[in-house]
């Protein structure tokens, strides 16, 4: 008998949403692993867009991450923010080390008559997911090593009517590091079909 698997034939936006919150929790674990952030033993290997991805372990900041993505998942279901940032200072004299940034654009693709939106092939969006993590693994090729430790900091771009909870965030300013003392990479792209996630990185450079 012969075996079908149903294809998903449209996305919403609650769909896109999702698959660019989980895509920011690995993006972040993977950044906070591969630049020593933290101890490689505080994260375990799962498998993730066809490819061993790490997660922390550390319940401390499992639940920190966890708080932070679901209230970027309320911004990104009301559209309500543009950019998500982290930040990653010298913990002793607060530098700016590193910015990594993810701008994030609401698209307009075609609406069916239906009013349903075209999705795009999974195995497209996990194809693209997967370029941007091997350029994040692939960072410490070209990036200064963080000899000293460090502390790290997530900065959200909201629109100005975002509803905010100010317990938990607060105004800040960008953390830019000086020009002339910069350097940047601009990263892959991926994109749902509603939402379309480009990234780079800036890091300090005086050599």
């Amino acid at each position: 008998m012969a075996q079908k698997q149903a294809t998903r034939n449209s996305i919403t936006l609650k769909g896109s949403t999702q698959i660019v919150t989980e895509f920011f929790n690995f993006a972040i674990n993977s950044i906070l692993y591969h630049r020593g952030i933290y101890p490689a033993d505080d994260f375990h290997t799962v498998k993730k867009y066809g490819q061993p991805v790490l997660l922390t372990e550390d319940p401390n900041l499992e639940a920190y991450l966890s708080n932070i993505l679901k209230q970027v998942e309320k911004w990104l279901m009301n559209k309500k923010i543009n950019k998500l940032v982290l930040v990653v200072l010298n913990a002793a004299s607060r530098v700016v080390l590193e910015r990594w940034e993810f701008d994030i654009h609401i698209t307009k693709p075609e609406i069916g008559e239906d009013g349903s939106v075209p999705a795009k092939p999974e195995k497209e969006i996990r194809a693209e997911i997967r370029a941007i993590l091997k350029q994040i693994v692939g960072s410490n090729a070209y990036m200064p090593t963080l000899s000293d430790p460090c502390i790290f900091d997530i900065l959200a771009y909201t629109e100005e009517n975002a509803e905010v909870p100010v317990e938990e965030w607060r105004d800040t300013h960008g953390h830019l590091i000086e020009a002339g003392k910069t350097q940047t990479v601009k990263l892959k792209s991926f994109d749902t079909s509603l939402h379309r996630i480009d990234a780079m990185v800036a890091y300090r450079y005086e050599g």
